[in-house]
């Protein structure tokens, strides 16, 4: 009968290894989960640095499009010209309202496509930590069933010593 209790604490010492190996995979799984994270971060940053060198682009365009209404109204204003040249001026104005117009709503949409990236980010950090969690409560349910084979080695050693004195 000890016997049998040696062999069964065997295999179940080979089960926690078994346990210790899916736990080791595990994580392995997590870390790899968090470089997903990582770049999905520095991806999200680089969304964020281009929505902001789009937002700089945008300004730039907004500016010269103030200086375009500007130069156009100096144009209708500075100079007694020609009905078409106030014409022009005009135009050059509207152009330039339309000009700031596409920039807002450029400024808008990086600003929008950036703030979605981080958000997506943060949702993949928060996943890894929760596997990471749980790679580490397996852990403990690995070393807990190791401690039981242990005691079951020692039990069954136990009984085997008493086998021997009684024969």
């Amino acid at each position: 009968m000890a016997i049998y209790g040696i062999i069964n604490a065997i295999n179940g010492n080979i089960n926690v290894i078994k346990g210790h190996i899916n736990a080791i995979n595990g994580i392995i799984n997590s870390i790899k989960g968090i470089i997903n994270a990582i770049n999905g971060i520095i991806n999200a940053t680089n969304g964020i640095v281009n929505a902001i060198n789009g937002i700089i682009t945008s300004i730039n365009g907004i500016v010269n499009a103030i200086y375009g209404i500007f130069k156009a109204i100096h144009a209708i204003y500075g100079m007694v010209k020609a009905t078409n040249d106030i014409n022009n001026a005009i135009c050059v104005i509207l152009k330039a309202i339309n000009d700031i117009k596409n920039a807002m709503n450029g400024i808008f949409k990086a600003i929008k496509n950036g703030m979605n990236g981080l958000n997506n980010a943060i949702y993949g950090i928060i996943n890894v930590i929760y596997s990471l969690k749980n790679c580490i409560n397996g852990i403990f349910n690995v070393i807990y069933s190791l401690e039981n084979s242990i005691n079951g080695i020692c039990i069954a050693i136990f009984g085997l010593n008493v086998l021997i004195k009684n024969t």
